[in-house]
């Protein structure tokens, strides 16, 4: 029903329009009494042998929602009623920014996917703070920070830190993101120097925590092999709790939408299954490279459950969905899930 009906109502907005427009509807529906109760009867699986624990976290299921479908951390509470095993809301930034000029979110039918240039809009990390207080849901919920960006890179170290110290009490694991596409120069932290400083000072405040909280790095799919050799390092050094593989991808490689319609779209990051391929390698080449040194959430062209799978035959501990969602719709999750269950 979702693909050959709501879908292609759907895709007859604009992207980013729809996406407010569900954001507000999901919102309205579930204050509907009963409504709560039919969507986890539909949409939930749970089954012992579904369970995680990983960093230190118990997930009720390995598959969740990536960051950037909650940016404002409006709608994980009714996210988890579909059945996720966690949400990653943001990015959040420590002040609000309005993000990149509209337009800035466009859909790639003919690939299954996304291509996007939002730039970081959000409420800024106070504000988040105030709907993270209306938490109702015991599911796992993520953290990704990052830089406002007028804030120059070698004051980046505070921004991430600032949002680090505001969200430790409302979030159970924290996601540094220095791979998005979107924000000018933001890739260039991801340098080891960089890097070490960043991750460096976020781990000093967290180990002087009662209660440390896992830290991950997101990175980018467009790294190449000594790159990822030299990740492999900074986890080491800095002993952050794992990574987020993959982010967005600057790539227009073998996509089927023509080169004019990517001419009139411009920059951004591709998110869908035209990542998916890489998304996987890069898991297996770090599990491989490292000796399966440290967790892994696999983010990118998870649409059905074989995808699911053969990220974690590569090495992933979790997998998240966003491009998936849109295309494949809420039940996603569940039908993972279940297959997960055979598998």
């Amino acid at each position: 029903m979702y693909k050959q009906i709501i879908r292609p109502l759907l895709f007859i907005l604009p992207p980013e329009f729809i996406h407010n427009l569900v954001v507000s509807g999901l919102k309205f529906f579930f204050r509907i009494p009963g409504k709560k109760w039919i969507i986890r009867k539909i949409s939930l699986v749970i089954n012992p042998n579904l369970e995680r624990e990983i960093f230190g976290l118990k997930f009720r299921n390995p598959v969740g929602i990536a960051a950037g479908f909650d940016k404002q951390a409006l709608l994980y509470n009714e996210l988890a009623n579909f059945g996720f095993g966690f949400v990653e809301i943001g990015t959040l930034t420590p002040l609000p920014q309005p993000g990149n000029p509209k337009p800035r979110l466009f859909r790639l039918p003919k690939d299954q996917a996304l291509i996007n240039r939002m730039g970081f809009n959000n409420i800024g990390v106070d504000e988040a703070i105030k709907n993270l207080k209306n938490r109702k849901t015991d599911i796992i919920i993520g953290g990704n920070i990052g830089k406002n960006t007028a804030t120059p890179n070698e004051q980046a170290a505070q921004d991430y830190l600032i949002c680090f110290e505001k969200l430790f009490d409302y979030v159970d694991y924290f996601v540094v993101n220095v791979s998005c596409p979107n924000i000018s120069n933001l890739q260039e932290l991801q340098d080891k120097g960089n890097l070490l400083e960043i991750l460096g000072k976020l781990q000093l405040s967290n180990n002087g925590k009662q209660n440390p909280k896992p830290i991950l790095l997101k990175i980018s799919p467009d790294l190449t092999n000594n790159q990822l050799d030299e990740l492999i390092e900074i986890v080491d050094e800095t002993k952050i709790s794992g990574i987020v593989a993959t982010n967005t991808s600057t790539s227009r490689n073998n996509l089927k939408t023509s080169a004019r319609d990517l001419e009139k779209i411009g920059n951004g990051g591709l998110s869908g299954q035209p990542v998916r391929d890489r998304s996987t390698e890069i898991i297996r080449y770090l599990a491989e490279k490292s000796g399966k040194a440290f967790p892994i959430i696999g983010s990118g062209g998870v649409f059905t459950p074989e995808d699911a799978i053969e990220k974690i035959n590569a090495g992933a501990d979790l997998v998240q969905v966003y491009t998936g969602f849109i295309y494949e719709g809420p039940l996603i999750g569940k039908k993972i899930n279940k297959r997960l269950l055979n598998y």
